[in-house]
This record gives structure tokens, C-alpha cells and sequence, in this order.
């Protein structure tokens, strides 16, 4: 299973703190993190949270992402029309 999140997690810096946090409380799951640009209105501009797993529970993360201060929601489905 793989669940992709949108977050206001706003550097490299700050991602590299919370993945072990992460990792600790969820050691079943792997976790990745991307940020192209600067976040300045969530959730228009945003970091990705990706979320690897035999399964798990998608609100226990995005609870536990909300406990350490920051957004967190599940990136949307979102089919284009041709």
C-alpha cells in the first residue's frame, strides 16, 4: 500500500528531523519526502509525504504529522480528461 500526502513541511532540514520520528513510531512503514518549492499558502504550494506499507492506518499518520505542528492531508485522486 501507498498513500501520498500533501504537508506544509517547510524544508529538507525539518523533514530529516521528523522522518526518524516517524520511522520510530511506524518502523513497519517507509517514508519519503519531496519539496520543490517554497510553501507560502497551503495547501496551493506543499511538500509530499509518501507513505510505503504492507498496510496501515492513513489518520494515524496524518494524526501524527498534525501532533508535530504541521498540515497534513491525503493528495487527492485527480483523473484529467483528454
Amino acid at each position: 500500500m501507498i498513500e501520498v500526502y500533501t504537508t506544509n513541511i517547510p524544508s529538507e532540514n525539518t523533514a530529516n528531523c521528523i522522518l526518524p520520528n516517524l520511522k520510530n513510531n511506524f518502523p513497519n512503514l517507509e517514508f519519503s519526502y519531496d519539496i520543490e518549492n517554497q510553501i507560502i499558502n497551503y495547501p496551493c504550494t506543499h511538500s509530499i509525504l509518501r507513505v510505503e506499507g504492507e498496510s496501515f492506518n492513513v489518520e494515524k499518520v496524518m494524526f501524527y504529522i498534525h501532533k508535530l505542528g504541521f498540515r497534513c492531508d491525503v493528495l487527492e485522486d485527480k483523473l484529467c480528461k483528454c
